[in-house]
Protein backbone atom coordinates (compact mmCIF):
# COMPACT_ATOMS: atom_id res chain seq x y z
CA UNK A 1 0.00 0.00 0.00
CA UNK A 2 1.40 3.53 -0.88
CA UNK A 3 1.38 6.55 1.12
CA UNK A 4 -1.91 7.87 2.05
CA UNK A 5 -3.23 11.33 3.06
CA UNK A 6 -5.27 11.48 5.90
CA UNK A 7 -8.43 13.05 4.14
CA UNK A 8 -7.59 9.74 1.51
CA UNK A 9 -7.82 7.41 4.94
CA UNK A 10 -10.70 8.79 6.21
CA UNK A 11 -12.43 7.97 2.90
CA UNK A 12 -11.34 4.42 2.97
CA UNK A 13 -12.88 4.17 6.43
CA UNK A 14 -9.03 3.03 7.51
CA UNK A 15 -7.76 5.31 11.23
CA UNK A 16 -5.45 7.70 10.68
CA UNK A 17 -2.10 5.47 12.59
CA UNK A 18 0.68 4.70 11.04
CA UNK A 19 1.69 1.38 12.90
CA UNK A 20 5.74 0.95 13.25
CA UNK A 21 7.01 -2.29 13.89
CA UNK A 22 10.95 -3.49 13.88
CA UNK A 23 11.96 -6.40 13.37
CA UNK A 24 15.15 -8.50 12.58
CA UNK A 25 15.09 -12.27 11.83
CA UNK A 26 11.37 -12.21 12.84
CA UNK A 27 9.77 -14.96 9.87
CA UNK A 28 8.18 -16.85 13.02
CA UNK A 29 6.25 -13.65 13.78
CA UNK A 30 6.18 -11.10 11.36
CA UNK A 31 2.74 -12.29 9.07
CA UNK A 32 0.82 -12.59 12.25
CA UNK A 33 1.93 -9.24 13.60
CA UNK A 34 1.03 -7.27 10.45
CA UNK A 35 -2.41 -8.79 9.45
CA UNK A 36 -3.40 -7.74 13.01
CA UNK A 37 -3.23 -4.12 11.96
CA UNK A 38 -3.41 -4.18 7.97
CA UNK A 39 -6.92 -4.22 7.68
CA UNK A 40 -7.64 -1.08 9.64
CA UNK A 41 -4.75 1.11 9.78
CA UNK A 42 -3.88 3.44 7.57
CA UNK A 43 -0.53 2.17 6.89
CA UNK A 44 2.25 0.04 8.50
CA UNK A 45 5.59 0.02 8.51
CA UNK A 46 8.45 -2.39 9.05
CA UNK A 47 12.17 -1.36 9.73
CA UNK A 48 14.62 -3.98 9.96
CA UNK A 49 18.29 -4.47 10.29
CA UNK A 50 20.05 -7.31 9.31
CA UNK A 51 17.93 -10.55 9.12
CA UNK A 52 19.44 -13.42 7.78
CA UNK A 53 16.24 -15.07 7.47
CA UNK A 54 13.00 -14.21 4.67
CA UNK A 55 11.63 -11.44 7.23
CA UNK A 56 11.51 -8.62 4.91
CA UNK A 57 9.70 -10.76 2.06
CA UNK A 58 7.46 -12.08 4.00
CA UNK A 59 6.71 -8.21 5.73
CA UNK A 60 6.32 -6.90 2.51
CA UNK A 61 4.22 -9.89 0.87
CA UNK A 62 1.90 -8.82 4.25
CA UNK A 63 1.46 -5.29 2.73
CA UNK A 64 3.56 -3.50 4.94
CA UNK A 65 6.10 -1.10 3.65
CA UNK A 66 9.68 -1.88 4.15
CA UNK A 67 12.78 -0.46 4.90
CA UNK A 68 16.12 -1.20 6.25
CA UNK A 69 18.51 0.49 8.60
CA UNK A 70 21.42 0.15 10.77
CA UNK A 71 20.97 -1.16 14.60
CA UNK A 72 21.47 1.11 16.91
CA UNK A 73 19.49 1.02 19.76
CA UNK A 74 15.50 -0.16 20.17
CA UNK A 75 14.31 3.44 20.24
CA UNK A 76 16.40 4.76 17.42
CA UNK A 77 15.09 2.43 15.24
CA UNK A 78 11.30 3.08 15.72
CA UNK A 79 12.16 6.65 15.21
CA UNK A 80 13.59 5.94 12.22
CA UNK A 81 10.42 4.77 11.38
CA UNK A 82 8.09 7.62 13.13
CA UNK A 83 9.91 9.96 10.52
CA UNK A 84 8.91 7.81 7.83
CA UNK A 85 5.25 8.17 8.53
CA UNK A 86 1.95 10.05 7.29
CA UNK A 87 -0.23 9.55 9.38
CA UNK A 88 -0.54 11.96 12.46
CA UNK A 89 -1.16 8.80 15.06
CA UNK A 90 1.42 5.92 16.03
CA UNK A 91 0.80 2.59 17.18
CA UNK A 92 4.11 0.85 17.69
CA UNK A 93 3.82 -3.19 18.05
CA UNK A 94 6.62 -5.89 18.42
CA UNK A 95 6.70 -8.54 16.16
CA UNK A 96 5.33 -10.98 18.81
CA UNK A 97 2.34 -8.90 19.67
CA UNK A 98 -0.95 -8.57 18.02
CA UNK A 99 -3.74 -6.17 18.31
CA UNK A 100 -7.01 -7.76 18.72
CA UNK A 101 -9.96 -6.62 16.79
CA UNK A 102 -11.37 -5.07 20.15
CA UNK A 103 -8.26 -2.76 20.35
CA UNK A 104 -8.22 -1.51 16.64
CA UNK A 105 -12.03 -0.45 17.87
CA UNK A 106 -10.62 1.12 20.76
CA UNK A 107 -8.18 3.13 18.79
CA UNK A 108 -9.72 4.21 15.99
CA UNK A 109 -12.50 5.98 18.64
CA UNK A 110 -9.81 7.27 20.45
CA UNK A 111 -8.02 9.01 17.55
CA UNK A 112 -11.16 10.64 16.52
CA UNK A 113 -12.01 12.39 19.26
CA UNK A 114 -8.52 12.42 21.58
CA UNK A 115 -8.58 12.97 25.30
CA UNK A 116 -4.24 12.89 25.34
CA UNK A 117 -1.71 13.13 22.95
CA UNK A 118 -0.33 9.09 24.18
CA UNK A 119 -1.98 6.14 25.61
CA UNK A 120 -0.67 3.23 27.32
CA UNK A 121 -1.99 -0.40 26.14
CA UNK A 122 -2.13 -3.20 28.54
CA UNK A 123 -0.22 -6.78 27.72
CA UNK A 124 -1.82 -9.96 28.36
CA UNK A 125 1.71 -11.88 28.38
CA UNK A 126 2.65 -15.32 27.14
CA UNK A 127 5.47 -16.63 28.35
CA UNK A 128 6.02 -20.72 26.88
CA UNK A 129 2.52 -20.40 25.43
CA UNK A 130 0.99 -20.11 29.14
CA UNK A 131 -0.48 -16.70 29.72
CA UNK A 132 1.27 -15.17 32.73
CA UNK A 133 -1.60 -13.15 35.31
CA UNK A 134 1.19 -12.31 38.24
CA UNK A 135 4.71 -11.50 39.23
CA UNK A 136 4.22 -7.78 38.14
CA UNK A 137 3.71 -9.38 34.60
CA UNK A 138 -0.38 -8.21 35.20
CA UNK A 139 0.54 -4.36 35.38
CA UNK A 140 2.64 -4.56 31.84
CA UNK A 141 1.09 -1.24 30.01
CA UNK A 142 3.48 0.27 28.00
CA UNK A 143 2.71 3.79 26.19
CA UNK A 144 2.15 2.38 22.74
CA UNK A 145 -0.49 5.04 20.97
CA UNK A 146 0.60 8.64 20.58
CA UNK A 147 0.88 11.30 18.25
CA UNK A 148 3.15 11.23 15.46
CA UNK A 149 5.32 14.28 17.41
CA UNK A 150 6.18 12.35 20.14
CA UNK A 151 9.42 10.67 19.87
CA UNK A 152 11.45 7.71 21.79
CA UNK A 153 14.36 7.92 23.71
CA UNK A 154 17.39 6.56 22.56
CA UNK A 155 18.86 4.22 25.76
CA UNK A 156 19.56 0.95 24.77
CA UNK A 157 17.19 -0.72 27.14
CA UNK A 158 14.54 0.48 28.78
CA UNK A 159 13.72 2.80 25.95
CA UNK A 160 10.14 4.51 26.70
CA UNK A 161 7.99 7.73 24.32
CA UNK A 162 9.08 10.92 25.53
CA UNK A 163 5.76 12.45 27.09
CA UNK A 164 4.98 15.66 27.81
CA UNK A 165 1.90 15.49 29.44
CA UNK A 166 0.67 12.00 31.80
CA UNK A 167 -0.45 9.31 29.05
CA UNK A 168 -4.40 8.07 28.82
CA UNK A 169 -4.75 4.25 28.90
CA UNK A 170 -6.65 2.11 26.91
CA UNK A 171 -8.79 -0.25 28.01
CA UNK A 172 -8.41 -2.88 25.36
CA UNK A 173 -5.14 -5.35 25.85
CA UNK A 174 -2.69 -6.54 23.09
CA UNK A 175 -1.36 -9.93 22.80
CA UNK A 176 2.64 -10.62 23.88
CA UNK A 177 3.74 -13.90 22.90
CA UNK A 178 7.13 -13.49 24.83
CA UNK A 179 9.71 -16.48 24.83
CA UNK A 180 8.45 -19.11 22.46
CA UNK A 181 11.32 -21.23 23.70
CA UNK A 182 14.40 -20.73 26.73
CA UNK A 183 16.01 -20.74 23.77
CA UNK A 184 14.98 -17.61 22.35
CA UNK A 185 15.16 -15.98 26.51
CA UNK A 186 18.80 -16.83 26.94
CA UNK A 187 19.88 -15.38 23.26
CA UNK A 188 18.45 -12.06 24.48
CA UNK A 189 19.46 -12.73 27.91
CA UNK A 190 23.23 -12.23 27.25
CA UNK A 191 22.56 -9.18 25.23
CA UNK A 192 20.21 -7.34 27.38
CA UNK A 193 22.42 -7.90 30.36
CA UNK A 194 25.78 -6.34 28.75
CA UNK A 195 23.54 -3.51 27.43
CA UNK A 196 21.74 -2.62 31.03
CA UNK A 197 25.83 -2.65 32.34
CA UNK A 198 26.87 -0.80 29.88
CA UNK A 199 24.51 1.75 29.94
CA UNK A 200 24.40 2.18 33.65
CA UNK A 201 27.65 1.96 34.21
CA UNK A 202 28.32 4.80 31.41
CA UNK A 203 25.71 6.98 33.93
CA UNK A 204 28.07 6.23 36.72
CA UNK A 205 26.60 3.91 38.53
CA UNK A 206 28.72 1.29 40.27
CA UNK A 207 27.95 -2.36 41.89
CA UNK A 208 29.49 -4.29 44.56
CA UNK A 209 29.55 -8.17 45.39
CA UNK A 210 26.92 -7.20 47.60
CA UNK A 211 24.45 -6.85 45.29
CA UNK A 212 25.41 -9.72 43.03
CA UNK A 213 24.38 -11.71 46.36
CA UNK A 214 21.53 -9.95 47.33
CA UNK A 215 19.49 -8.57 44.43
CA UNK A 216 18.57 -11.87 42.73
CA UNK A 217 16.87 -13.31 45.95
CA UNK A 218 15.52 -10.44 46.66
CA UNK A 219 13.56 -10.08 43.18
CA UNK A 220 12.97 -14.06 43.34
CA UNK A 221 10.76 -13.28 46.16
CA UNK A 222 9.25 -9.87 45.09
CA UNK A 223 8.47 -11.76 41.92
CA UNK A 224 7.23 -15.60 43.27
CA UNK A 225 5.84 -14.84 46.63
CA UNK A 226 4.87 -10.78 47.53
CA UNK A 227 3.47 -10.21 43.36
CA UNK A 228 1.88 -13.57 43.33
CA UNK A 229 3.94 -15.17 40.73
CA UNK A 230 3.76 -18.68 42.35
CA UNK A 231 0.08 -18.40 41.29
CA UNK A 232 1.27 -18.99 37.91
CA UNK A 233 2.28 -22.55 38.77
CA UNK A 234 5.31 -23.75 37.26
CA UNK A 235 5.53 -21.54 34.72
CA UNK A 236 5.79 -18.26 37.37
CA UNK A 237 8.31 -20.61 39.44
CA UNK A 238 10.56 -20.39 36.59
CA UNK A 239 10.03 -16.66 35.61
CA UNK A 240 10.68 -16.44 38.56
CA UNK A 241 14.27 -18.00 38.71
CA UNK A 242 14.95 -16.62 35.36
CA UNK A 243 14.19 -12.76 36.70
CA UNK A 244 16.91 -13.46 39.43
CA UNK A 245 19.48 -15.04 36.98
CA UNK A 246 19.16 -11.71 35.20
CA UNK A 247 19.59 -9.51 37.95
CA UNK A 248 22.57 -11.27 39.02
CA UNK A 249 24.08 -11.37 35.17
CA UNK A 250 23.07 -7.61 35.48
CA UNK A 251 24.60 -6.63 38.32
CA UNK A 252 27.93 -9.23 37.99
CA UNK A 253 28.74 -7.49 35.05
CA UNK A 254 28.45 -3.96 36.07
CA UNK A 255 30.59 -5.12 38.87
CA UNK A 256 32.92 -6.21 36.50
CA UNK A 257 32.78 -3.34 34.56
CA UNK A 258 33.84 -0.93 38.16
CA UNK A 259 36.97 -3.24 38.48
CA UNK A 260 38.00 -3.18 35.28
CA UNK A 261 37.61 -7.54 34.24
CA UNK A 262 35.34 -6.60 31.60
CA UNK A 263 37.54 -5.55 29.40
CA UNK A 264 38.33 -8.88 28.98
CA UNK A 265 34.66 -9.71 27.47
CA UNK A 266 35.00 -6.97 24.52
Amino acid sequence: MGDLTVSAVAEQGRAPVSVVIAARDASAHITDCIASVIDWAAETIVVENDSIDDTLALAEHAGARVFAHPFRTIGAQRNVAIDRATQPWIFVLDVDERCTPELATEIAATVERPAADSYRVRRRNFFLRREINHGGWERDRPVRLFRSTLRYDERPVHEHVVTHAPPGVLAQPMLHYTYDSLNEYFEKFTRYSRWWAEQQHARGRRATAVDVLVRPPARFVAMYLLRGGCLDGAHGLVLAVLAAMSVGAKYARLWAMGTGFSARDR
